[in-house]
């Protein structure tokens, strides 16, 4: 009986230290010879805390809630694959525009484009007009709220410069183009805005232009695209009497703007020193301004490409911009009047086609068809020849043939 027990004892002992080698090879990897069975009932558990993994929640800014799947982020190369994931709630999106003159007309078709790609968002606009203009907006932007069904609110605010040279300021540039740099103080309510001039369009949901914030790092406090591509064409590098960003400038069209990181850094007290110092040597008003802050704190600035500020600039020789030529582009920029004169058709045909549309009706045949068939008659110029480059993101949200509202 001693000798049986003893035996027993034995056997049980052996089979224990098989059990514990078998879970350790599995836990470990050390030995490919486990048993399938074995191996697969555990690991059926690793492999699902390893799925959930892939899957990150970022709540460091309730403003840019978002889900992000960080092996999709890994593939730099299509930061837009992801789109619908980053926003599945509603963003809050501010949009601004400064509009003076005879500008009331080209705002408002800028405004139109917003309204029509604002679909998975919340958007107000600010619009910061002149007083002549504020009846206008206020007319056409009441009427389209009906059309839309209230899908987006939107604010009227009359032109203030600082009284310390008020007229000097205004005259700057272009009538009004220096209002931009006191919105710090004159959008106190507001946390941060996207920035447009009024010759730009949407071509895409803001929200691609948006989801930037959500990349700054916590020192950046806007977001703007570089003036050029290519240093043959360059104007800051060959031009330039002054400071400016990096090696070849930023054009400051389209920005993203944090107004409270702006306001932290004391972003005002910059601009009246140095207006003083390099008034006679910058050509392009407040963009130089810009640049020149940029160029002595880099380290504010965040840089996206040139595919949300497209300008005639990277096409009309060659094809230039890499990231509108895989991506399309999101938001074109009629600077150098190219929306309204003949050097660009190709700019005008968007232009025109954008003006004609009604909200409400259907963008496919009323939108999307026209324009293209309008794009087809200016093939013989370069930027007619990239043409598919310019529609390229509305075929990505204009897929078929019912009206966004």
């Amino acid at each position: 009986m001693r000798l049986l027990s003893k035996l027993t004892l034995f056997v049980w002992l052996f089979l224990g230290f098989l059990i514990i080698y078998f879970l350790e090879s599995v836990w470990f990897n050390h030995d490919s010879k486990a048993p399938k069975l074995l191996r697969n009932i555990i690991s059926v558990n690793l492999n699902r805390e390893r799925a959930i993994k892939k899957y990150t929640i970022d709540l460091s800014s309730t403003q840019y809630r978002q889900i992000v799947n960080t092996e999709r982020l890994k593939d730099s190369s299509s930061p837009y694959s992801d789109f619908k994931e980053k926003f599945r709630d509603a963003t809050n999106v501010s949009l601004a525009v400064v509009a003076c003159g005879d500008r009331l007309h080209e705002t408002l078709v800028m405004i139109k484009s917003a309204i029509l790609f604002s679909n998975n968002v919340k958007l107000k606009v600010v619009v910061i007009a002149d007083t002549p203009l504020i009846k206008g907006f206020e007319e056409k932007l009441s009427e389209w709220k009906v059309t839309v069904n209230n899908s987006f609110d939107y604010q009227i605010k009359p032109v203030a410069f600082p009284e310390n040279g008020k007229e000097e300021w205004r005259k700057l540039f272009k009538p009004c183009a220096a209002q931009r740099l006191f919105l710090p103080s004159l959008l106190k309510d507001l946390d941060s805005v996207l920035y447009v001039d009024t010759d730009t369009l949407f071509l895409g949901p803001l929200e691609e232009v948006w989801m930037h914030f959500s990349r700054m790092n916590s020192s950046q406090m806007a977001a703007l695209a570089p003036e050029h591509e290519d240093p043959n064409t360059g104007w800051y590098n060959r031009f330039a009497r002054h400071p400016y960003y990096g090696e070849l400038g930023v054009n400051s069209g389209v920005m993203l703007m944090n107004l409270t990181r702006m306001r932290d850094f004391g972003w005002e007290k910059y601009l009246a020193p140095i207006y003083k110092e390099f008034k006679l040597k910058i050509t392009w008003g407040d963009q130089d301004i810009i640049n020149i802050i940029f160029h002595y704190h880099p380290e504010r600035l965040y840089v996206y490409s040139c595919r949300y500020n497209y300008r005639s600039d990277h096409c009309m020789y060659m094809s230039v911009c890499g990231d509108a030529n895989k991506h399309g582009v999101a938001v074109i920029h009629g600077s150098r009047s190219t929306f309204h004169g003949d050097k660009q058709p190709a700019f005008k045909t968007i232009y025109s086609c954008m003006e004609e549309y009604q909200l409400g009706s259907d963008p496919y045949s009323n939108l999307l068809l026209t324009m293209e068939n309008g794009l087809d008659q200016t093939s013989h110029t370069n930027c007619g020849k990239v043409r598919k480059v310019l529609t390229k993101n509305l075929h990505k949200y204009i897929s078929v043939k019912e009206p966004f509202r």
